[in-house]
């Protein structure tokens, strides 16, 4: 087995001390150690404010019964992996153990209890500590990691010693497409989050191993975006290493020469051919143009010959281009809008699509406008949106906004198929959601029978999942700014897929929230310092989703305070039911089955954390997915002094919103109309 030199992100040995630690974070640099060491690689204090216990302390004890129930708790998973949590602050300790996918159970629960031995004995008296070993992962401290979203920091990097006797490009590149290529099924293929893949290679390096794995409790994007992350550390720090890996809480890889998992590879890959392609002929003035727009990918392909290769790395890249891809510069030329992937439709195609925009074709009316129902003449069927003519967003700007929802890219966003800009017409084409908005069927007395709780639920972490791409999984941090029922579309199957960014805005990449002298959006979804003083930020969109939420569970629409008929909102009525202990009293009566009520229970508490009023003190989307997927995960409590009392009435006049269920476009009410088809201000990042 080869020697393994180990590098760490943000910590240090616990030999270098506590003044290190803070140097190094921040510093923000990586440290290689010198030594080479063996499994177990410890991270003493990840977090450099996490400190040190004392011996027989009351935190130690929290640690002991962790160490008594959480071996157990993996190894009896069907995914091998646990999390608790023991203790109130200030001696509280967050734990979670992870075991490899190719475990058994003896195995898995031997390695976490070995682990908690091993990270007292490496990281004695730290409060903060990472081990791993071959087989499993542990992690506990006083610190809330479950909130972490960032997947470079609190890594372990493993540093091949040994150079590859063989040509590095070509190496590498063989690398570089395994190791994707078993992240790629990671994240689509496996329930357990794991995955493992072999490629031929040559003579010198028969084949390469290697093995992906993240906690299962992630989603498909966010596992994805995770391995995305850690995998782009290879050129940094494995160019011509004949193994290594990065291990982080959420995630981790690791590759080989030699198989160093058990059982065989749930991904092959064909033999690559590393030599390099024959001398061409002398390019003639044509080949010439076309040789310098080849020349940036050249260094990377020019290793990997043959017509297989080809094929296997598109096929493996395409599948990755919604996590990975980097967006090129906004353009609001019209060439602009035909680079982004979307069909430039004609006036002459849409009115033929909608019969001349037929009133029996109407979908929908609203501040923006009218959707229509249309067909293409290849039998795609479309939403069309027809802008009102009196919006006061300019061709330019509305340009830039369609170049940037191109590029968002998930299944539980709706995918905007073509534009039309012609004759002074806006026209947005969308693909066709048979059950259309979330609201038509939710608040309906007749259909809302349609949603059963299954489907509830679904709907809930399906906005979630869209939600979290949008704000920490997709290459800009875009807040979405009017989430509601209505913009929740449903496809035939009920997904949901969140629609409408005419209000979305793009974060810079340092900037935590923004101010706007125009708050705009809709009175019952809108939080309160956004309401009030103008202020949002993606925990604006979290406090949307939490109104969204206790609607889909009670059945029942929050109208806000400004409908002077209802005494109490929504999300009061909520909140008195629950600290009453009847909050059940508030479910959906539609109701003829036995849904679960722990779960629906959770959900209400998830919602009554999203409104809660302090900004900071609203979960982040990505720790949202976690509570509803979780079993293990113990929810943060409630007071009374955190949530949001409901003032927001309707004669502010700071306030330009739309009220539910407003619709009609006229020229003569500027606050009122068109309020949804806003600028969108793209930042540089």
């Amino acid at each position: 087995m080869a020697t393994r030199r180990p590098t760490q992100h943000r910590f240090c040995s616990h030999l270098a001390g506590v003044a290190a630690t803070f140097l190094l974070a921040a510093l923000h640099a990586p440290l290689t150690l010198a030594q080479e060491q063996p499994p177990p690689w410890l991270s003493c204090g990840p977090s450099p404010v996490s400190g040190n216990y004392t011996e027989n302390s009351i935190y130690q004890a929290n640690i002991n019964r962790l160490s008594a129930t959480l071996p157990k708790n993996a190894s009896s998973s069907t995914v091998l992996y646990a999390t608790d949590r023991v203790g109130s602050i200030p001696d509280v300790v967050y734990a979670h153990a992870l075991c490899r996918g190719d475990a058994n159970a003896s195995a898995c629960e031997s390695c976490v209890a070995t682990a908690f031995l091993g990270a007292q004995q490496g990281c004695p008296l730290f409060k903060d500590v990472m081990i791993f070993y071959d087989l499993c992962q542990l992690r506990f401290s006083n610190r809330n990691f479950f909130l972490d979203n960032d997947y470079i920091v609190d890594t372990y990097i493993l540093q091949g010693s040994q150079a590859v006797s063989t040509p590095a490009d070509a190496f590498d590149a063989a690398v570089r497409l395994l190791v994707n290529a078993t992240a790629d099924y990671t994240a689509e293929n496996s329930s357990k989050r794991f995955g493992t893949g072999e490629e031929g290679f040559d003579n010198s390096n028969p084949k390469i191993y290697a093995l992906s794995q993240c906690t299962p409790d992630r989603t498909v994007d966010t596992c994805r975006t995770c391995l995305s992350t850690i995998i782009g550390q290879l050129p940094n720090y494995f160019n011509g290493r004949n193994g290594g890996g990065v291990f982080g809480v959420w995630c981790n890889f690791r590759y080989e020469v030699y198989p160093f998992f058990s059982g065989g590879s749930l991904l092959q890959l064909p033999e690559l051919v590393a030599t390099p392609p024959a001398p061409a002929p002398p390019a003639t003035r044509r080949q010439d143009k076309s040789r310098n727009k080849t020349a940036i990918v050249l260094p990377i392909v020019m290793p990997i010959a043959g017509v297989l290769l080809a094929i296997t790395v598109t096929c493996f890249w395409r599948r990755r281009r919604s996590a990975a891809e980097s967006f090129p510069p906004y353009s609001i030329s019209s060439d602009g809008i035909q680079s982004a992937d979307m069909l430039i439709l004609d006036l002459s195609t849409l009115r033929v699509a909608t019969e001349d925009f037929a009133e029996s074709k109407m979908l929908g009316k609203g501040g923006f406008g009218i959707v229509y129902k249309g067909v293409l003449p290849d039998g795609q069927e479309i939403a069309v949106k027809r802008l009102c003519q009196s919006s006061r967003q300019g061709i330019g700007e509305l340009k830039s906004e369609l170049v940037l929802v191109a590029k968002l890219h998930h299944k539980n966003l709706v995918r905007l198929i073509g534009v039309c800009l012609q004759d002074n017409e806006k026209i947005l084409a969308y693909e066709y959601m048979p059950n259309r908005s979330l609201d038509t069927i939710l608040f309906d007395s007749e259909r809302n029978r349609e949603l059963d709780w299954g489907k509830r639920f679904n709907i809930i972490n399906g906005v979630a999942r869209g939600l979290q791409y949008l704000h920490e999984d997709s290459q800009l941090k875009i807040v979405h700014r009017d989430l509601k029922a209505s913009n929740i579309l449903l496809d035939f199957d009920y997904v949901p897929k969140i629609s409408d960014f005419g209000l979305a805005k793009i974060f810079g990449e340092d900037q935590s929230k923004y101010v706007t002298l125009r708050v705009a959006g809709t009175y019952g979804y809108m939080a309160p310092e956004y309401a009030m003083r103008g202020q949002y930020s993606i925990k604006s969109d979290v406090f949307s989703f939490g109104v969204l939420v206790l609607e889909i569970v009670t059945g029942r629409r929050n109208s806000g305070s400004f409908n002077t008929e209802q005494d109490v909102d929504l999300l009061n009525l909520v909140w008195e039911h629950w600290t009453r202990g009847n909050v059940i009293e508030l479910f959906d009566p539609s109701w003829n089955d036995h849904p679960p009520i722990e779960q629906m229970l959770k959900c209400i508490h998830i919602g009554l954390l999203c409104v809660q009023r302090k900004p900071a003190a609203r979960p982040t989307m990505s720790w949202v997915s976690i509570m509803l997927s979780s079993s293990t995960v113990r929810l943060p409590s409630l007071s009374r002094q955190d949530f949001f009392m409901q003032e927001v009435t309707a004669n502010d006049s700071s306030i330009s919103a739309t009220r539910p269920g407003a619709s009609g476009c006229t020229d003569n009410s500027v606050e009122m109309s068109c309020n949804e088809a806003s600028v969108t201000e793209l930042l540089p990042r």
